[in-house]
C-alpha cells in the first residue's frame, strides 16, 4: 500500500481546524451560544391529549403564545406531550396554553399532568459536573497515556480532546444549534471515542519508531496512519451508520442526542489522524535530534 503523506499538509489540517474553530469563537463573542432550557431556566407543561398529535400540530395550536417551545411525546401510545420553553411563564399564562390544548382536543381538566417553572439551577450543576468529569478524564487518560507512551504522546492526545470539544463548540455556534443537556451527555460520549482512536494510532507510532529507526518523526506519523487507517475508517463508518439511523427514525428527544455523537464521532476520526499525530510529530521534532527517541 502506497504511503498516505498525512505530514506534507499539516498545516493545512491546523489551518482548516483554526478556521472553524475561530469563526465559532467568535460568534459565541457574539451571540453566545444557543442554550437550552436546561440550562435558561424555563417552563413545563405535560399535557395528556388522548392520541397521538404530531409535534407540528401541537406548536401550531399554541403557535399564538409565542413561547418557541421544545416539545416530546412521552408515554408508551405517546399520547402525552412535554412542552418546555424559555418563557417564564406564571400560573394565568400556564393556564392559557393548557385552555388552547383542552379547547382543541376536548380535554378534561385531568388532562393538565404537571405544570412548573424552574431555574437554571440544575442546567448550571450539570455543567460543571461535565466539566469536572471532562478535567478529570483528561488528567486521568494523559497519566495512562505518559505511563504507557510517553509524555509527548499524552499532550499530543490532550490537544486533540481540546480540539474537538472546541470544534463540537464551533460547529453549534456557528449554526445557532440549541446546546442542552443530551449534548453534554454527547460530548462525554465524543471523549471516550475520540481518545481510543487516538490510542490505536499511537499504539502503531510506538511500534514503528522502534523498528524504523531511519526515518524521521514525520515519515514514522504518515507510515502507521497508513498502517491503521482502514480499522480507523471501518470503526468510525460502522458507527456513523448506526448513529446516523438513530437521528433518520428516532423521536425528536433521540435526535437531539445522536446529533452531536455524529458530528462528535466524526470529528474524534478526523482529529486522530489529522491534529493527534501530526502534533506528537512537530514536538518531537522540537525536542530531539532526527531520529532519536527516548522511551519508556
Amino acid at each position: 500500500m502506497k504511503t498516505i503523506q498525512i505530514m506534507k499538509h499539516s498545516k493545512l489540517w491546523f489551518i482548516i481546524s483554526g478556521a472553524v474553530i475561530l469563526l465559532g469563537l467568535i460568534m459565541m463573542i457574539m451571540n453566545g451560544l444557543n442554550l437550552g432550557i436546561d440550562f435558561t431556566g424555563g417552563t413545563m407543561l405535560q399535557v395528556e391529549l388522548g392520541q397521538t398529535v404530531s409535534v407540528e400540530e401541537v406548536k401550531e395550536v399554541i403557535g399564538a403564545f409565542d413561547l418557541n417551545a421544545d416539545i416530546v411525546h412521552s408515554g408508551v401510545e405517546k399520547t402525552e406531550v412535554i412542552i418546555k420553553t424559555k418563557a417564564s411563564l406564571d400560573n394565568d399564562e400556564r393556564t392559557e396554553v393548557f385552555e388552547a390544548l383542552q379547547a382543541k382536543y376536548n380535554l378534561d381538566d385531568k388532562a393538565l399532568r404537571g405544570a412548573e417553572q424552574f431555574g437554571p439551577s440544575m442546567g448550571e450543576e450539570i455543567r460543571n459536573r461535565a466539566i469536572m468529569a471532562i478535567l478529570i478524564a483528561s488528567v486521568a487518560m494523559l497519566i495512562y497515556i505518559t505511563i504507557r507512551f510517553e509524555t509527548v504522546f499524552g499532550i499530543a492526545a490532550i490537544i486533540s480532546l481540546v480540539h474537538d470539544v472546541l470544534f463540537l463548540l464551533s460547529i453549534y455556534a456557528i449554526f445557532n444549534i440549541t446546546v442542552n443537556s443530551s449534548f453534554i451527555a454527547a460530548v462525554l460520549t465524543i471523549v471516550g471515542y475520540s481518545i481510543n482512536d487516538t490510542i490505536v494510532v499511537f499504539d502503531r507510532v510506538r511500534e514503528n519508531v522502534k523498528r524504523e529507526k531511519n526515518k524521521t518523526h514525520a515519515e514514522i506519523i504518515d507510515l502507521s496512519i497508513t498502517q491503521t487507517i482502514t480499522r480507523t475508517l471501518n470503526t468510525s463508518v460502522t458507527t456513523l451508520v448506526v448513529v446516523g439511523a438513530l437521528f433518520v427514525l428516532g423521536v425528536p428527544s433521540i435526535r437531539q442526542f445522536a446529533f452531536p455523537l455524529l458530528v462528535g464521532i466524526s470529528i474524534g476520526t478526523y482529529s486522530s489522524i489529522f491534529i493527534a499525530s501530526p502534533v506528537w510529530a512537530m514536538v518531537r521534532k522540537r525536542i530531539s535530534t532526527k531520529g532519536s527517541y527516548a522511551s519508556k
